[in-house]
């Protein structure tokens, strides 16, 4: 009998990270590495943020706090959904975590038993299906279209069993961008509503960042009948340009609230104090650069399009949100890189990538769509230029 958990042998470690991680060994070791493979914005935290959290620092607010969540944040949370979303929760229908993520697992964690099965979207991110299988749950891939990266309602319902528990909603959409139109999330909510029993647990960590007009919706708002069997989870790290504070939050039943509580009382218990004091300053106070980051957000992407549209063998469509682009690399399986390397996936197009030229970024077979590799533009417009050049050439010298 082997010393580490059984369960550990069933889940991967997080492809993101590792590329991440393997860009920084690179750079270390002298390589001139550009990474595209981090989910996070390249924007400092605004200024009145910071100050918040200073200011908690100077005023002692360093103790423990309640478990999830102190009640200012709460009382914040609460306002940002009744203004946003249109939703009404009240504090005890708010949790706090340290990230999404852990919002995410709190939950599956609270309600999964052996056996129950969670319905997940593809391209799906990375975590998904293995926090599922960390809370002895069985993930239920269900297969989008290559081209939008979105689910048919028919595909949602013939995905549904018995045993279905919840599913797991992302939009805009890590890794591809895409986002569902109100219509569109419309159609999935009236499959849903037909099936009692599937909770739905929505990841709108991206919400605020969408573009040409894009209107975001979510489906406890479109669809109110859902409402007591959502989970709204949201957070401020990428909107905000907060990603290293950890603060995640979510909205939902209280009994669901109150046993997610549970399990985080006895593994991490708070948030960090000084965040949550920042993340009060976050959402209550000026959002005027958010409209500003998504300008440049959007030039990014124009010219990540743009340019990965010229490379030979590449095909990349124009996302709705996010800070990612999901283009295909079907027309480069079955020519030789410089290596010498026939390339037969998208692990081999990107491992190829980062070897020829430099250039990390992750295999779409990560987030269980391929032959596809994600591209972060969270980053410099001209890093994101130069990238762009070196993928064209390495894609130019396939044979």
């Amino acid at each position: 009998m082997g010393f580490i958990a059984d369960a550990l042998a069933r889940v991967k470690p997080s492809a993101t990270i590792a590329v991440t991680n393997k860009a920084r060994e690179l750079k270390a070791a002298g390589r001139d590495v550009i990474g595209l493979g981090a989910g996070e914005p390249d924007f400092d935290t605004p200024e009145n943020i910071k100050q918040a959290a200073i200011t908690a620092i100077n005023e002692g607010k360093t103790k423990y706090t309640a478990v999830d969540g102190i009640p200012e944040l709460k009382a914040a949370i609460a306002a940002k959904f009744k203004r946003e979303n249109g939703l009404d929760y009240e504090t005890n229908q708010i949790t706090v975590g340290t990230g999404g993520k852990q919002v995410l697992y709190n939950a599956l964690v609270a309600t999964v038993n052996p056996g129950d099965e969670v319905i997940i979207p593809t391209p799906y991110w990375v975590s998904y299906p293995d926090m599922v299988l960390l809370a002895g749950g069985t993930p239920v891939v269900v297969n989008a279209d290559p081209e939008t990266f979105k689910i048919s309602p028919e595909a949602l319902e013939a995905a549904i069993t018995p045993k279905s528990k919840w599913i797991i909603f992302n939009s805009p959409s890590n890794p591809s961008g895409a986002a569902y139109t109100r219509d569109e999330l419309k159609a999935l909510c009236d499959v849903l509503i037909r099936h009692p029993h599937v909770w739905v647990m929505t990841d709108d960590m991206y919400e605020h960042l969408v573009y040409d007009d894009f209107e975001f919706t979510t489906p406890a708002q479109v669809e109110p009948a859902l409402y007591d069997r959502t989970l709204t989870v949201n957070g401020v790290s990428k909107a905000y340009a907060m990603t290293g504070w950890r603060i995640g939050y979510a909205g939902g039943p209280a009994e669901l609230i109150k046993a997610m509580a549970k399990v985080q009382s006895q593994s991490t218990s708070n948030p960090c104090s000084i965040a949550q004091y920042a993340a009060v300053e976050a959402l209550n106070g000026t959002q005027a650069f958010i409209p500003k980051n998504n300008e440049i957000f959007k030039g990014r992407r124009d010219l990540v399009v743009s340019m990965l549209n010229q490379a030979k063998g590449l095909e990349c469509p124009v996302p709705e949100g996010a800070f990612y682009v999901f283009p295909s690399c079907a027309g480069t399986i079955g020519k030789t890189a410089p290596s010498g390397k026939v390339i037969g996936s998208d692990e081999d197009f990107v491992t190829e990538l980062l070897e020829a030229e430099g250039v990390a970024v992750v295999q779409g077979s990560a987030f269980g769509l391929g032959p596809n590799f994600r591209v972060s533009y969270a980053t410099s417009t001209e890093a994101l230029e130069e990238a762009c050049t070196r993928i064209q050439r390495f894609c130019g010298n396939l044979k």
